[in-house]
């Protein structure tokens, strides 16, 4: 049985703020009521900004709420009832991608995809050991290959830093490029969004030039690029000062 869609109750969302005004944390209120999370908690969310396009979303609602049409909403309410839940476990698991990192197995063959993946990858590993001191080791093929421990720690070290809402984002973005590193880069500005997107999907771009484009694959590629354009606009907003 399937739920029937929750009818709009309430005539205005707004952002609002602690007492001082603009001290934070902040909210958002339906008529004056502050709105809570799915699992109860206040919505506390770290600006005005991120609470604005919260109320926003809330705002256009038509006379049913779509909760898939509030991405802001979806991610805010992920930090508070999943990850700030279980924050240290949920960087350890975010760690672990770097187990298993896309850019860390290249093709064999032909020529071309083997340069592509070397000129968009290897840029970024360099940068994940000089700046993070994560040097990660590569194969070619699908093997797994292992990575060093205190590479692996020092990802979880970055990690453990990261606030609810800042891992939030790192997770998504980390699977939808299926890559810590990309993730990484785009979280501190090394990459924008849409060169990870490309980067993540080299592979795909190669195969589509040779056979042409499949219409499913491209249907599930424009859904990932939207939760990854939804997950950077967050990590944007809750940095907005």
């Amino acid at each position: 049985m399937t739920e029937n869609p929750a009818r709009r109750f309430y005539k205005e969302a707004a952002a609002a703020s602690a007492t001082p005004p603009d001290a934070g944390p902040f909210t958002v209120t339906l008529d004056g009521r502050p709105v809570k999370t799915p699992g109860a908690k206040p919505l506390s969310l770290p600006t005005n900004a991120l609470a604005l396009a919260v109320a926003e979303e809330w705002q256009a609602q038509d006379e049913t709420i779509k909760p898939t049409s509030m991405p802001m909403m979806q991610l805010a309410c992920t930090a508070l009832d999943r990850v700030g839940a279980e924050r240290d476990a949920v960087a350890a698991r975010i760690a672990d991608f770097g187990n298993a990192d896309l850019l860390c197995y290249r093709a064999t063959e032909p020529a071309d995809l083997v340069a592509r993946q070397t000129d968009a990858w290897q840029p970024i590993l360099d940068w994940l050991a000089d700046e993070l001191g994560a040097a990660l080791n590569v194969t070619s093929g699908i093997t797994h290959i292992a990575q060093p421990a205190e590479s692996l720690a020092a990802l979880a070290d970055v990690l453990a830093a990261y606030d609810e809402f800042e891992l939030t984002v790192v997770a998504e973005i980390a699977q939808v490029y299926s890559s810590l590193g990309l993730a990484l880069a785009v979280e501190r500005g090394r990459l924008d969004r849409d060169d990870a997107l490309s980067a993540a999907w080299i592979d795909e771009a190669f195969q589509n030039e040779q056979w042409g484009e499949d219409h499913e694959a491209m249907d599930r590629r424009r859904n990932l690029k939207a939760d990854a354009d939804a997950a950077v606009r967050f990590l944007s907003l809750c940095r907005e000062c």
